[in-house]
């Protein structure tokens, strides 16, 4: 089942979501929004419910997580599949890292979260570097292997970033001016 927004504020509610979570799901969701309709524009089958969800979902564990040490992309994915949200559990457990990139296939609502998530700190929207800067300072300080898992993390999203936008009538230096338009 794909939730709707106001039961993603619910589930949100009910595992005690951080206001600064929420806040931040909140800006992946209108960036991932955007992103996704500009798809839809061009062609791509891309469905608005599953990215909504996706989107204001991807961080349901991030909260537990915090006091828990435990995965919070497989804790999420774990919440989602206990509340019967299987549509969108993949989406949660590879917003982190994105293991089953198919380059050559078609565009989906997991790249489009995964991507909007990088670009997001905090609640505000940053380029990919700033985001990255950022994830290496707070987590691979002094740990070469997070480091580096960090940095291939990355390069994958580069090229997600590439594949989304030579579909879309914006470049991504271009995502802040056009979210605010909206």
């Amino acid at each position: 089942m794909i939730p709707t927004p106001e039961a993603c504020f619910r589930l949100m509610e009910t595992y005690g979501m951080l206001d600064n979570i929420k806040a931040h799901s909140v800006m992946v969701e209108k960036i991932a929004l955007l992103i996704a309709r500009g798809l839809l524009d061009a062609g791509e089958t891309i469905s608005l419910g599953k990215v909504t969800a996706g989107a204001l979902m991807h961080d349901i564990a991030k909260t537990h997580c915090l006091e828990s040490g435990e995965d919070h992309s497989a804790k999420g994915k774990t919440i989602c599949l206990e509340n019967h949200l299987d549509e969108i559990a993949d989406i949660v457990a590879e917003h982190v890292i994105m293991k089953n990139y198919e380059p050559l296939g078609p565009i989906t609502e997991k790249e489009i979260i995964y991507y909007a998530d990088k670009r997001v700190n905090h609640d505000a929207v940053v380029s990919i570097e700033e985001r990255l800067a950022y994830l290496l300072e707070r987590y691979g300080n002094g740990r070469e292997r997070i480091r580096q898992a960090i940095m291939r993390n990355f390069s994958i999203c580069k090229e997600v970033e590439k594949r989304l936008f030579s579909k879309l009538n914006f470049g991504p230096e271009d995502l802040p001016a056009v979210l605010e338009s909206k």
